[in-house]
């Protein structure tokens, strides 16, 4: 059995059996008054999107979708939850008993995870009634902005290390919930594993990690460690050589697991100096097939200095579950549409708050798709209302996720991860670029009127 359908048949500690709490207050009040003014049932139409992209990055990338899929479907109020709601008079008991039947019937459309994102971009649109889906909101933002932010890093990450493979290890760093998520994030992102056993049991990602620091200094001396190490582990291990003199470290590692130890690896120092010494003496040793792997507080732009370096595989911690200087995308959920009345025939009006200070949106039920060039490389991310232009009909970036109240496109984590790097790989070559710059592909409107 896939150890990822294991994880979800248990009901794992890590999941929550219930989203419904997951919001914001004021939620249940617009509910509450929504009812009582007899508009809650009023279709509505609200999309996820962001009014611009982190500063200096290039793209954005879609992450947490299946998640998102998983917390819609768990949204659920039991009488644990009515009760706190009743104690703390948070609604009535009208809405209380509206709450108790509670289930979203509606549709969602969205990117496909993995996919990449510009500013304005419908990421998410949400399609039901106003009172099923404003509700979501806030659950819907946390798990998108959390997981986006991540997997934009853990890209740029991936691309700065040209092919090397990437272990996540920042559990450490952050809630121990959202290390179990940050690890899904990375993953999609383009990391090959993680250290997080959560994450390997709940999504079936692969985990990796022999010793630390404390393991060398809880034995007598180092090379009792290592043998320890060995003796346990096999030869293929990975040694940490930097505990005391790294010179010394490599000489007893080769010692003692001969010529066919896996790898070592180094955590502190100018690890690009380091790691030149480190190869030059394993390959003198005759430890040519031996890898070397360095950690200690990485980021893009590190490793992307590690480029030149004898450096087999990296490991990213903090950098990688705080996003890189940007732990949110600044995603916002926003009402573009509504019906005039309750009528479930009444027509959409499209709505939008006027504001000034860079809050504006436009108004409407969007579409997206990404325009090509005469090479098939990604040109403008086109976003629209109304019909879709025939030159753009098989580039359509929406598909439906849910279909009156039933998911129906969930998919394996390697698909989303094998998505990711294609449309990474269908961008123009200056995404990669880690300098500042503005979006890499320009956002283009065409709105329809009438």
């Amino acid at each position: 059995m896939n150890t990822a359908d294991l994880g979800a048949d248990l009901g794992l500690p890590v999941d929550v059996p219930s989203t419904a709490l997951f919001t914001d207050h004021y939620e249940l009040t617009m509910l509450q008054a929504a009812l009582k003014a007899g508009t809650a049932e009023r279709r509505s139409v609200f999309e996820v999107f962001t009014r611009r992209l982190p500063e200096g990055r290039r793209y954005g990338v879609v992450a947490g979708t299946g998640r998102v899929l998983d917390a819609v479907e768990n949204f659920r109020f039991d009488a644990g939850l009515l009760g706190f709601l009743r104690e703390r008079r948070i609604v009535n008991e009208e809405t209380l008993d509206w709450l108790a039947g509670y289930r979203f019937g509606g549709d969602v459309w969205g990117y496909q995870e993995g996919q990449m994102y510009f500013p304005g971009s419908p990421i998410l649109r949400v399609e039901g009634s106003f009172a099923e889906c404003v509700l979501l909101e806030t659950v819907i933002l946390s798990i998108l902005n959390h997981d986006s932010a991540v997997a934009a890093a853990a890209s740029r990450m991936s691309s700065a290390a040209d092919g090397r493979p990437l272990i996540e290890m920042g559990a450490r760093r952050t809630h121990e919930l959202a290390a179990v998520a940050a690890s899904r994030a990375a993953y999609v992102g383009g990391f090959a594993s993680t250290s997080d056993l959560a994450a390997g049991f709940r999504y079936g990602i692969p985990t990796v990690g022999t010793s630390a620091h404390a393991f060398t200094l809880l034995h007598d001396s180092e090379s009792n460690a290592f043998r320890a190490q060995v003796d346990s582990l096999g030869r293929g291990t990975t040694l940490l050589v930097d505990t005391y003199d790294v010179t010394e470290a490599v000489r007893l590692a080769v010692e003692i697991a001969g010529p066919e130890l896996g790898s070592v690896r180094i955590d502190s120092g100018d690890l690009l100096l380091v790691a030149h010494r480190v190869r030059q003496q394993l390959d003198e040793l005759g430890a040519t097939k031996t890898k070397i792997i360095v950690t200690s507080d990485l980021d893009e732009y590190a490793i992307a200095s590690l480029r030149a370096a004898p450096v087999d595989a990296y490991g990213v911690g903090t950098q990688l579950v705080t996003g890189s200087g940007h732990p949110t995308c600044s995603m916002v959920y926003k009402l573009v549409a509504r019906a005039e009345s309750a009528d479930s025939k009444a027509p959409l009006v499209p709505v939008a708050k006027k504001s000034t200070g860079g809050k504006t949106s436009i108004g409407g039920r969007k579409w997206a798709a990404r325009r090509l060039d005469e090479h098939g490389v990604a040109e403008a991310e086109v976003i629209g209302t109304g019909p879709v232009p025939d030159e753009l009909a098989d580039r359509q970036l929406l598909i439906q996720l849910i279909k009156g109240g039933q998911v129906v496109a969930r998919e394996a984590l390697d698909v989303v991860r094998d998505r990711h790097a294609a449309a990474r790989a269908n961008l123009p070559l200056s995404a990669t670029q880690l300098s500042r710059g503005e979006p890499v592909l320009p956002t283009e409107y065409l709105t329809h009127h009438g």
